[in-house]
């Protein structure tokens, strides 16, 4: 196996930005503060410019994530998800086991993207897609987890089907700020 075969997969890890703190509102049903926003789009222009574009996009379905994803695409393309001049819009799957998720419900919806997707970028919740990046790789992972905004780049060697623990070495991260 050559290493270009070893690094065409990429799965990129993106906790939500900020929310707007708890309160009356439903925590599924926060929406994203307006700093969060902001990061949420320098999240994307790092992605861009680090030619991490995602092939699809598991997504939680509370609206932090979703707002989280479409501040990101903005980031990317410089216009809305549904697709731009930037090429073909990702496939995104709203995944409401993303939500409250633990590591291994995540590794779950991983493994179910089609073998022949390149790169996946999973926007979900902590603590489980921190545990999520510590069970990919034990020993370059965080132990603080990931802050709001954190971009964590994990480089699968295997098919995604056959994902597990320990075989998906971070190669980069990025504290996103806007």
């Amino acid at each position: 196996m050559t290493d270009a075969h070893a690094h065409k997969r990429t799965l990129v890890l993106l906790r939500h930005a900020r929310a707007e703190p708890p309160g009356e509102t439903p925590d599924v049903r926060r929406p994203l503060a307006t700093r969060g926003r902001a990061d949420a789009a320098a999240a994307g222009v790092w992605l861009a410019r680090h030619d991490l574009l995602p092939d699809v996009v598991i997504c939680s379905t509370a609206r932090r994530t979703r707002e989280t994803w479409h501040g990101a695409a903005m980031g990317m393309t410089g216009s809305p998800p549904e697709g731009g001049s930037a090429g073909p819009a990702p496939m995104v799957r709203y995944e409401a086991d993303a939500y409250e998720a633990h590591p291994e419900d995540l590794l779950t919806l991983v493994r179910h993207v089609d073998p022949a997707v390149r790169t996946v970028l999973l926007i979900a919740h902590n603590p489980g897609i921190s545990l999520f990046s510590a069970l990919l790789d034990p020993e370059r992972a965080d132990p603080d987890g990931m802050r709001t905004s954190d971009v964590v780049v994990h480089r699968p060697d295997v098919d995604w089907p056959e994902l597990g623990p320990g075989q998906a070495p971070i190669t980069d991260r990025h504290t996103a700020r806007g």
